[in-house]
């Protein structure tokens, strides 16, 4: 749809069919999902972001709710770190060696959360550049070092609420990314063939609407600010 329309959202449940049952997780969440046609790189990407929540920001101010909560302001500009300089200063305050780390564990999040309130002012933080070996087939490396990627997370008062980055827009990159990995790129003919007939540069992100409520309002617990929560062991109602 980018192709055509260039910039797309919806926002609906999303599933998540992963083992996890923590006070982060759900399998079945609703999800602000966006993806832009046309960017230069993901820093096209997070000033969107950063504008989006903005919006929402001023929104939520507005309406006339019986328990008053403090509505977070959103910087001009919300600071960045990229994944390699966070794993750097991770490992000199906890004194360990996380050079080999492919992603953030929760402890880690709400350090550094706690980094960019101290240092920046901002309960907002992108950490930037995952390492590549965490990203799916379809993200788009750094140009100057393709360990890494053109991806980052959203950390909202410690605190993961959003995923997104650049994607791959070539025909012929999506199948060297596949068969660097070892998947049949079989299975994946109807999606690859708009790439085929050309696709502008783009990419996208997903935000987990409960989770940054559950920021919002100081909640322990995701399932707290949900009406309807369903877990590995809830279904119904």
């Amino acid at each position: 749809m980018v192709g055509a329309l260039e910039r797309v959202f919806e926002i609906g449940p999303a599933f998540r069919a992963e083992p996890h049952d923590t006070s982060r997780h759900v399998s079945q969440f609703l999800s602000l999902d966006a993806e832009m046609g046309f960017i230069q790189d993901h820093q096209d990407l997070m000033q969107v972001v950063r504008d989006v929540l903005a919006g929402m920001m001023v929104a939520m101010t507005a309406v006339d709710a019986p328990v008053s909560v403090p509505i977070p302001d959103v910087p001009r500009k919300i600071p960045q770190i990229h994944f390699r300089e966070a794993l750097t200063l991770l490992g000199e305050a906890l004194g360990q060696d996380l050079r080999d780390e492919p992603d953030l564990a929760p402890g880690h999040e709400r350090w550094l959360g706690e980094w960019a309130a101290r240092e920046h002012a901002s309960q907002w933080l992108f950490v930037t550049g995952y390492p590549m070996r965490k990203r799916p087939f379809y993200t788009h490396p750094q140009p100057d070092d393709p360990r890494w990627s053109n991806s980052f997370d959203l950390l909202f008062r410690g605190l993961e609420i959003m995923t997104g980055g650049q994607r791959l827009h070539g025909h012929a990159d999506y199948l060297t990314a596949l068969g660097e990995r070892q998947i049949d790129p079989e299975p994946f003919r109807g999606y690859l063939e708009a790439f085929r007939h050309g696709m502008p540069p783009h990419g996208g992100f997903a935000l987990g609407v409960e989770r940054m409520i559950r920021q919002t309002t100081g909640a322990q617990n995701v399932r707290d600010v949900m009406l309807f929560p369903r877990d590995m062991s809830r279904l119904a109602p």
